[in-house]
């Protein structure tokens, strides 16, 4: 009598913990990006104790506020198969308008400004959709146009002077300047966290609710598989991209105004070539540049680890030149590792 060894018929053969692993990560890229940060958090920490200090664990999510928000705008963006880099100037238009006009009508108050804001960056949103949509322009150079277009509107037409904080409406300035969650650090001081890291995480929670759970967000996923492929299943794709190309926008005039809260001045010269450490933190995050993948929790999680690598290099002693060397090079590796990804699950 013969034996046969073997897995028995009918079951599957075991994966190794490495195959395992391996498909965990293209399933949920949101945990490559976690053990990056906590390496990241763990090393660094080790070479200079300084960073486990409460007041800069808290700076540094303060300072992932802005680049989270904006990384939002450009994830739904990537999410349907384009790509966006006019956010930096439409955050600094909505910005300076919104400043501008407080100070020529003498109001001062937080509600309207922001409403104010939000509604310049829809509406520039919406340009950059109507070019899209019914031009049928890559979305690359559309946005690449409208954004210095606009920067260039601002400096020529607006202005160029810098509003600094004895001119910026004090009301709008005690709002960026809330904190919660104090604490006692051992040299006697105390250290607050930011009261923006709450407004970050709400809209976070909203984009992702409306993502994962409305017909709209199944749109924009849908959108990035294929355009023909989304109107054949039944979305409207002309709605869709209006939708997504607002938002975005309304985000990030809302992001450019919440900036010159927190830093207490409305600068037109500012966030400059800030496309690249969003995009990077976006694209980090696992969002896939081919379009249908990505999620918010990656975008928070790659926009805190772009945020921490490179604020902590000012730490550890690099030159800021080497920190935009880091920056360009997690793009590349980000980039490969999403392509990697895409090319798995296809095979």
């Amino acid at each position: 009598m013969s034996t046969t060894t073997g897995t028995p018929t009918g079951t599957p053969a075991p994966t190794t913990a490495t195959g395992g692993l391996a498909l965990a990560l293209r399933r949920y890229p949101e945990l490559m990006v976690a053990a990056v940060l906590l390496v990241a958090v763990v090393v660094i920490g080790t070479i200079n104790p300084v960073f486990w200090q409460p007041a800069n664990l808290f700076s540094l999510l303060r300072a992932s506020v802005i680049t989270g928000i904006l990384g939002l705008a450009v994830m739904m963006v990537m999410l349907s198969g384009g790509i966006d880099v006019s956010f930096p100037a439409f955050a600094i238009a909505a910005m300076y308008l919104t400043v501008k006009a407080m100070i020529a009508w003498g109001f001062d108050g937080v509600l309207l400004p922001f409403l104010m804001a939000t509604a310049i960056g829809t509406g520039l949103g919406l340009v950059n959709a109507v070019f899209v949509y019914y031009f049928r322009m890559i979305p690359l150079i559309v946005t690449l146009g409208t954004g210095t277009a606009v920067r260039g509107f601002i400096l020529g037409v607006v202005g160029t002077s810098q509003i600094n904080i004895d001119q910026m409406p004090p009301l709008l300035i005690n709002f960026a300047r809330g904190e919660f969650l104090h604490v006692t650090q051992g040299d006697g001081s105390t250290a607050g966290l930011s009261s923006m890291v709450l407004v970050y995480a709400a809209i976070a929670v909203l984009v992702h609710l409306m993502l994962r759970h409305t017909m709209m967000g199944r749109s924009i996923y849908a959108l990035g598989g294929g355009e023909e492929a989304a109107r054949r299943v039944g979305f409207n794709v002309r709605r869709t991209t209006f939708f997504i190309y607002g938002l975005a926008g309304a985000l990030a005039g809302f992001a450019g105004l919440l900036h010159g809260a927190m830093i207490w001045t409305a600068n037109p010269r500012d966030m400059v070539g800030l496309e690249l450490d969003v995009i990077a933190a976006v694209v980090l995050g696992g969002a896939s540049i081919f379009g249908g993948r990505g999620s918010v929790i990656g975008t928070v999680l790659g926009g805190l680890t772009l945020v921490v690598i490179t604020n902590s290099l000012i730490i550890l002693g690099v030159d800021t030149t080497w920190q935009r060397v880091v920056v360009g090079l997690i793009v590349i590796a980000a980039t490969a590792a999403t392509a990697w990804r895409d090319r798995k699950r296809l095979a």
